[in-house]
């Protein structure tokens, strides 16, 4: 693991990035552990500065090499920090012991990666890439705006309580020096990068603050000294004494902890892991965002969960993957996840040797690269959205995200923002029709060549069957509207017809709607008629299994019927239609001429030369009678069977099934007219029995019988001609509704 890291490092920026965001990350943990600690005892400052800095470098050395997400910092960060707090404060309420404080937080913090283990392990990180736009454009705006607001004290030098506003608002609070330093640090962190590309400008922002600083202090001697000085950031208490000898003896003292207790600490653990996991996989959106990379959820949480178990069992705090710490190490160059292993290296290196020389940065200055990398992440994008009706209500979202994660937080500020996308979902999906397509069978047709008069039976009784082609989500939020457009019609057509092919998914109200039409047809002696239901839909679901399990299909009689395709279903009803008119014919039987619906009414004698010019062949179910390219140029009658004709469509190269011709019916016209190569296949699709007129057999016939031949080639002119008249009005039809 470690070497094929290494092997990923071919750009200074890792190196770069690593040490930009451990300048970031640093401080913020050493703040983050004194708060903690603090709220035990100000006695246990000093260790919880080092208890920052322990958990700096071991989710900086552990979360990149078993995570996945490239630039990511994982580092202590405000959730924890604010959840340990509160935790802290609560048992100094109870009397607690410090020293039993400090081994339940570090028992906590183990908890906490376990049950972040668990989440990854059961697929729940895969939810995270749900989240809309807006909300992580609302997300980044509203981190980018508290980082700057966080540090408006430290830029002006402010050392005061007073709120951020109430600072802005009194000079007198404010100290020149500081201002001076950290406008340095900002001109040119923002406009280092225009001028070279070699150095990232959060580098180039902390030099020109260092410089600025020392610049001043030349003719300030009181500048020059570490003590008291609230201008720089000061040593980090790292090699205080007795840490180590306090985490050896916590550890002994885990014998003495009672099941009870460890169970009393799993509440706060699952909202630990909770607000660490969103925290971190936010972040991984944001870069996603940035980089147009994709992250793994899953196992980024267990490489976090496994990074704040081993934070912990060295007496490190949690934390998770870092937005600020992060943006930094992106903008800084940084193109792998070994940056984050350089941070955590780094870390340790400013800790144990570079004390001294990170004790001189200005404090001014990391508030003006923290208020630099703020001003880039507000995504001014959204305020297009102002622009057209349409989005107005996307804007007030990402407005809404902004404003909760200023005022409320940024965990809730993400599950409003989720919620109310949610809702304008449902709103856009309930705001368009899932009626995409409205027509009665007579305006369409199945792959069935239908003769004249079965097509003239069709056309009078076609308005006793509508269909619709449906669209979208057949969920809560469409099914009213379904079903109003339904209704009218169950009362007046004997089969209502729905294909789902453009259907997304379907949920059990909009099932229990369609059982309800079902039982309304089933009482006049209707059919409703599905096609398209497939076993799988873009979500995964069976359809299929789905309405048998929910009582539609199976056990409800022959009330509904399943189709494969829309063409199949539009075949079994003309089937019945044809059926309910025509007498059954006996499909054994080999036809004459003068039976087909060509020659009604010629006179035999007319048609014995014509049958002596006529070829018989037959054919066994599946053989191939013509082929694509092919050159013959006969054309031929079916006197027992049926014809599937086998076609490209769309300029596909694979065949589909577009017709199927039967009995007393013609196939190969048009070959046989235009003299061109076959343009499909023709397969016997059940044992056939043809009669096959050739091009110079009928050249023959036309020299001895003009009119008979006249007579012929009106008749397949004529049925090709009606077969092309109902294609274009069926294609009209369907570019009128699109």
């Amino acid at each position: 693991m470690a070497s094929a890291l290494l092997n990923k490092l071919r750009t200074p920026g890792d190196l770069w990035g690593g040490l930009a965001s451990m300048l970031v990350a640093l401080p913020a943990a050493v703040a983050f552990g004194v708060t903690v600690y603090s709220a035990i005892s100000p006695h246990y400052a000093a260790f919880g500065a080092l208890a920052g800095i322990l958990g700096a470098a071991a989710l900086g050395l552990i979360a990149p090499v078993f995570g996945g997400t490239d630039r990511l910092i994982s580092a202590p960060c405000a959730p924890a920090a604010a959840v340990l707090s509160a935790f802290a404060i609560e048992l100094v309420k109870q009397g607690v012991a410090p020293v039993s404080i400090v081994l339940l937080l570090t028992v906590l913090g183990v908890l906490t990666g376990l049950v972040q283990i668990l989440l990854g392990f059961l697929g729940i990180g895969r939810m995270i890439k749900y989240i809309p736009y807006t909300v992580v454009s609302g997300y980044l705006s509203g981190v980018g705006i508290i980082i700057i607001t966080s540090q408006i004290k430290n830029f002006l030098g402010a050392a005061t309580d007073t709120a951020w506003w109430q600072v802005i608002v009194d000079p007198g609070l404010w100290d020149l020096r500081s201002i001076g330093v950290g406008s340095a640090t900002v001109i040119v962190a923002l406009l280092g990068p225009k001028v070279t590309k070699a150095v990232p400008g959060t580098i180039l922002g902390i030099c020109a603050g260092l410089l600025t600083y020392f610049g001043l202090a030349s003719a300030d001697p009181s500048m020059m000294t570490l003590t008291d000085n609230k201008l720089v950031l000061g040593a980090l208490g790292a090699a205080e004494g007795g840490y180590f000898s306090t985490l050896v003896t916590r550890w002994h003292d885990l014998g003495e902890l009672k099941l009870a207790q460890v169970g009393a600490l799993l509440g706060s653990a699952l909202t630990l892991a909770a607000l660490l996991s969103i925290d971190t996989l936010k972040t991984c959106v944001v870069i996603d965002q940035k980089t147009r990379t994709r992250h793994e959820p899953n196992r980024e949480l267990c490489a976090q969960g496994l990074a704040n178990i081993s934070s912990s069992m060295i007496g490190g705090l949690p934390g998770s993957g870092t937005m600020g710490a992060s943006m930094v190490n992106l903008t800084s160059g940084a193109q792998t996840r070994i940056s984050g292993v350089m941070e955590g290296v780094l870390v340790l290196v400013a800790a144990l040797a570079l004390n001294s020389v990170i004790a001189w940065i200005p404090i001014a200055t990391l508030a003006g690269i923290l208020i630099v990398i703020g001003l880039h992440m507000i995504d001014t994008e959204p305020l297009r959205f102002l622009e057209s009706r349409g989005t107005v209500l996307d804007f007030a979202v990402v407005l809404a995200v902004v404003t909760i994660a200023l005022t409320v937080g940024l965990i809730a500020a993400s599950g409003a923002g989720v919620a109310m996308s949610i809702l304008l979902f449902v709103r856009e999906q309930v705001g368009g029709s899932v009626v995409r397509h409205k027509s009665f069978i007579h305006q369409r047709s199945s792959t069935w060549a239908r003769s004249e008069a079965e097509r003239r039976i069709i056309d009078q009784k076609g308005e006793k069957v509508i269909i619709f082609e449906l669209q979208g989500s057949l969920f809560f939020g469409t099914t009213y509207e379904l079903y109003s457009t339904l209704e009218p019609e169950i009362k007046n057509r004997d089969y209502i017809l729905l294909d789902l092919r453009l259907v997304q998914s379907v949920d059990i109200t909009a099932v229990h709607m369609l059982i309800q039409v079902r039982d309304m047809l089933a009482e006049r002696g209707a059919f409703l008629l599905l096609s398209n239901v497939r076993e799988q839909l873009p979500n995964g679901h069976n359809l299929r299994e789905f309405f048998e399990q929910t009582g539609l299909t199976g056990g409800s009689g022959d009330t509904v019927q399943i189709f494969p395709i829309l063409e199949a279903t539009i075949e079994w009803v003309e089937d019945r239609l044809i059926g309910d008119v025509k007498a059954p014919v006996d499909e054994e039987v080999l036809l004459r001429l003068q039976e087909m619906e060509l020659f009604q009414g010629r006179k035999d004698e007319t048609l014995v030369d014509l049958e002596e010019r006529l070829e018989q062949r037959s054919f066994k179910a599946g053989e191939t009678i013509y082929s694509i390219g092919d050159q013959g140029h006969e054309i031929y009658l079916i006197r027992r069977g049926e014809i599937r004709i086998m076609a490209p469509v769309g300029g596909s190269r694979l065949l589909h099934h577009v017709a199927t011709i039967g009995r007393g019916d013609f196939f190969g016209g048009l070959a046989f007219l235009d003299g061109r190569p076959r343009s499909d296949n023709a397969i016997a699709h059940t044992d056939t029995d043809l009669y096959m007129l050739t091009l110079e057999n009928f050249n023959q016939l036309a020299d001895e019988h003009k009119r008979l031949a006249f007579v012929l080639i009106s008749a397949i002119s004529r049925t090709l001609a009606h077969r092309l008249r109902h294609a274009n009005g069926e294609r009209t039809l369907l570019n009128t509704q699109s």
